[in-house]
């Protein structure tokens, strides 16, 4: 506890440094830091090489490639962290600006959160994308990574301190819990008087942790149990393209589909193809009695298969009897993440994204655009599941809040 409060303390009072650094001195931060991880590439896939070692055996194959950075992979951080730095700085915009009658002038500008501490698991390149977004919203940053990729995080992270380090500007902006232990993250999550928000990225296990015991506010990001509904209109050959992209593309991601749910007026024709597709992939279907007649080898469900986020080539399949009953098992048992219909009837395409609850709803497209960089962002600090302060990716804008700056030439209240 003793080490974790004195990191959070010190990433504290760096932060009010940070606030100071103009939108120039920021970018230079970047990078640098985008330079130090393209210079440190064979460093880290070796450091990266002993997590990837200690996960045979442990993770699946699919979260084993979510583990593992390539030369692609760490181009492609490095990519992400100049990315970040081309973005407008929110920092100090003008929200809002008007005169009201006692001769006061009021700005409602943008400001950073203060002090983010994100707790996330399995994917290293999550080190680097919350760091160069912390640092270009202008808040100071606490990482705590997951045990799978301690060594890879490790390494990143004091590439990142050197590169501040060697501008002459203070690393203690950017923290990190060298502690795997669940006690290190209750510990830091009783650190309200040096955390302003902490955002946990992961499974839903993780956020129903941090939910449960932290003192801080929370920006929940969980896991996705994300649905794809065949709506009978659809047109069917987009259908198949949709829901093989969604669950196939990157099966170890939140934003893969889980479940695929189909209209019972459409099953005959559409999921005999579906699902001998998906398991010519190496998907495995898993489904009740109705299911099983259009596939062989399908996985008998039980109820829990339908809330489950199992990132690895397995989905869920159901058949529904129309939209309604479509609607009501994605808010039954979704994740509030991501959800997309497959339609051409505009009217239930609307009611579809009206009543479905989740951050980012989709007609006819896949659910694995959500993500910062495809809508624009940037990199991505998480995927917020929860409805106050920000929802779906959180970009740049999504980490700062509002204050307001007011001007006064003398006036006192009356």
């Amino acid at each position: 506890m003793e080490n974790i409060e004195k990191v959070c303390c010190a990433v504290r009072n760096a932060t009010y440094r940070l606030s100071l650094y103009d939108s120039l001195t920021k970018n230079k931060i970047l990078g640098a830091i985008a330079d130090m991880i393209e210079n440190s590439a064979e460093e880290i896939k070796k450091i990266n090489a002993l997590d990837i070692e200690n996960a045979k055996g442990k993770l699946s194959e699919a979260m084993i490639d979510r583990l593992a950075l390539t030369d692609a992979r760490i181009a492609l951080m490095a990519e992400g962290v100049r990315q970040v730095a081309e973005l407008a700085d929110p920092v100090g915009k003008i929200v809002r600006e008007w005169t009201v009658e006692s001769g006061l002038s009021i700005k409602k500008v943008r400001a950073p959160l203060g002090v983010i501490g994100v707790i996330y698991e399995s994917r290293p390149n999550v080190t680097v994308d919350v760091a160069s977004l912390c640092i270009k919203s202008g808040n100071g940053v606490i990482l705590k990574g997951g045990k799978e990729a301690i060594n890879t995080n490790r390494a990143l992270f004091d590439i990142i301190r050197r590169a501040i380090g060697e501008l002459g500007l203070d690393k203690d902006i950017i923290g990190f819990v060298d502690d795997v232990d669940r006690q290190a993250t209750y510990d830091m999550l009783q650190q309200a008087k040096y955390i302003d928000v902490v955002i946990p990225r992961g499974s839903d296990g993780l956020k129903k942790f941090v939910l449960a015991n932290s003192q801080i506010p929370v920006i929940a990001s969980s896991g996705g149990n994300c649905h794809v509904y065949v709506e009978k209109s659809a047109d069917l050959n987009m259908a198949k393209a949709i829901v093989y992209n969604a669950k196939m593309q990157r099966v170890s991601v939140c934003n893969a589909a889980e479940q695929l749910l189909v209209d019972e007026a459409i099953a005959d024709e559409f999921l005999p193809d579906m699902l001998k597709s998906l398991q010519d992939g190496g998907c495995k279907i898993i489904g009740d009695e109705q299911v099983q007649k259009y596939a062989d080898g399908v996985i008998p469900a039980k109820e829990e298969d339908y809330k489950t986020e199992r990132e690895d080539y397995v989905i869920t399949v159901k058949i529904v009897k129309d939209y309604t009953e479509a609607i009501d098992r994605i808010n039954a048992n979704g994740t509030k993440h991501s959800e997309a219909i497959v339609s051409r009837d505009e009217k239930i395409m609307d009611v579809f994204t009206t009543a479905v609850d989740a951050g980012c709803v989709y007609t006819n497209a896949s659910t694995r655009f959500t993500d910062g960089f495809e809508f624009g962002f940037g990199a991505e600090i998480g995927i917020s599941t929860q409805k106050l302060h920000a929802r779906g990716p959180l970009g740049l804008e999504q980490l700062t809040s509002e204050k307001y700056v007011i001007t006064g030439h003398g006036e006192i209240r009356k």
